[in-house]
């Protein structure tokens, strides 16, 4: 079964950290108006729901090249991106981008193919720094023309392996830390992602473009970042397999942060095989960012080896039981998500960990608000754009409000440059207990009931886009514990 049809009977389920997610796709019946045209259904476009593997058997039959790949994906950007149901997933592409393809087809010509990510274009979201003639702006109009020095490590890791990037993706404007009432994948510079099952649906966010881009299939892969849900969110709403990575797995240097306690970029795929493959070359130790350089660190080059059939056999799951009786749809899907895993040999066991955690959800915001402040100021320091602090970015808007707020305000981001330095005792003391009590829940359940994993929905049905009122979550949210 493909993945389209597969979202439109089943739930999908995803493994990140200690959690695992089973997702939702927004894909309902809905009027033609709604929907892509016909002339992009699947079957139409000669890379629908292709996977690296297929692209890779393709370039080496000699039926294409990754100069080819490249310019269909690029002219289905124009198609549906651009023009026709404006998606708006893809904020820029990479003028360089065939180039490169072509460089990289004389290489395998010559006999030499790098990887498994030889020639395959990717779409980078526009938070992430790529030393190219493309912007990084987090979507913001203030850091509209900010061209940065070099890549992030890992878009040069990226690079060596071999993948092509296509171009920047669309996000919820700084990640979305900039209002309580934002709705998910606008941003003043990108304007508002659309869910490519139903038009007037939110593809979530943070990672709202590199989720739609993929389930359009607009690229092979994606990259994403996340800080709470911001991966695994539009992942589910849009049906496709999103990782998370542990923190320190990925490098986070050159990548505009939030928090560095909980930031982490990671594959968004069609695939899970897909996102493991591109897990792999992207783990290697960066000396500027010191969570890579930890002794206890755990890496892979090839996480795809892990891909086993029978990996659930005589082992037992958890299920976050509160999610067990929510929404009548969302139930129905975790019951046959269950069912599943029972059928693949593996024991489910009811356990409580939401609840318990809840109390916590002020502290993690408190925390962000810290961080936030003080990753910004070091990224903008030394970075190419004209705003050079948090309060630049505070005034600029403030200057231009009927372009950079016209829907929304910037309440988090005035509330962040209110906070203190990390040598705050409030700031320690909260951070402390955030972490300890979370890692202490989600350890004491694994150990008690002999867990591999605990899972549960990662949210509820898509919401209508509503740049006025902002999003409307429906109570879900797996991924936050895994996430502190």
């Amino acid at each position: 079964m493909n993945r389209r049809n597969f979202i439109r009977n089943s739930a999908l389920v995803s493994v990140a950290g200690a959690t695992a997610f089973a997702s939702l796709s927004s894909c309902v019946k809905s009027t033609q108006e709604q929907k892509l045209p016909d002339s992009n259904e699947p079957g139409d476009f000669p890379l629908n729901e292709l996977t690296i593997d297929d692209l890779q058997q393709k370039m080496q039959a000699g039926e294409m090249t990754s100069r080819s790949i490249s310019e269909l994906y690029l002219k289905r950007i124009e198609e549906i991106d651009k023009a026709g149901p404006k998606l708006k997933s893809v904020i820029q592409v990479n003028p360089d981008a065939l180039a490169i393809a072509d460089k990289l087809d004389e290489e395998r010509k010559a006999g030499k193919v790098r990887g498994p990510l030889h020639g395959i274009p990717v779409l980078i979201k526009d938070n992430i720094d790529t030393g190219d003639k493309m912007m990084t702006t987090a979507g913001s109009l203030a850091l509209e023309g900010h061209i940065a020095n070099k890549d992030a490590f890992i878009i040069s890791q990226l690079r060596n392996a071999g993948a092509i990037v296509l171009g920047k993706t669309n996000l919820s404007e700084w990640a979305n830390f900039r209002s309580t009432r934002s709705s998910s994948g606008w941003s003043s510079r990108g304007g508002q992602t659309k869910n490519p099952y139903m038009l007037d649906r939110s593809p979530c966010g943070s990672s709202s473009g590199s989720g739609t881009a993929v389930a359009a299939n607009l690229c092979a892969i994606a990259i994403g970042t996340e800080t709470d849900g911001s991966i695994n969110c539009p992942a589910s709403i849009n049906g496709i397999a999103g990782i998370k990575p542990t923190v320190g797995l990925w490098s986070r240097s050159g990548i505009i942060p939030i928090s560095h306690s909980q930031d982490t970029a990671g594959p968004m795929a069609r695939t899970i095989r897909d996102a493991a493959i591109l897990l792999g070359p992207l783990t290697l130790e960066d000396p500027a960012d010191i969570s890579t350089t930890d002794e206890s660190r755990k890496v892979w080059s090839d996480y795809s080896k892990f891909l086993k059939a029978d990996g659930l056999k005589g082992k037992k799951v958890g299920v976050e039981k509160s999610f067990l009786k929510g929404h009548e749809a969302i139930d129905a899907l975790l019951q046959e998500a269950l069912q599943v895993i029972k059928g693949l040999g593996a024991t489910v066991v009811e356990v409580e960990l939401i609840e318990p955690l809840k109390k916590l959800e002020g502290l993690e915001f408190e925390i962000l608000k810290y961080e936030f402040k003080d990753g910004l100021n070091k990224y903008l320091g030394n970075a190419n754009a004209r705003v050079k602090s948090l309060q630049d970015v505070i005034d600029f808007n403030l200057k231009n409000e009927s372009t950079a707020m016209p829907f929304f305000k910037q309440e988090i981001l005035e509330a962040s440059q209110a906070k203190a330095d990390l040598k705050s005792k409030d700031y320690v003391d909260t951070l402390a207990k955030l972490r300890r009590t979370t890692q202490d829940a989600i350890d004491n359940l694994l150990k008690k009931h002999g867990l591999i994993t605990i899972c549960g929905p990662t949210n509820g049905p898509s919401w209508r886009i509503d740049l006025i009122n902002g999003d409307s979550f429906t109570g879900y949210g797996m991924y936050s514990p895994a996430a502190v």
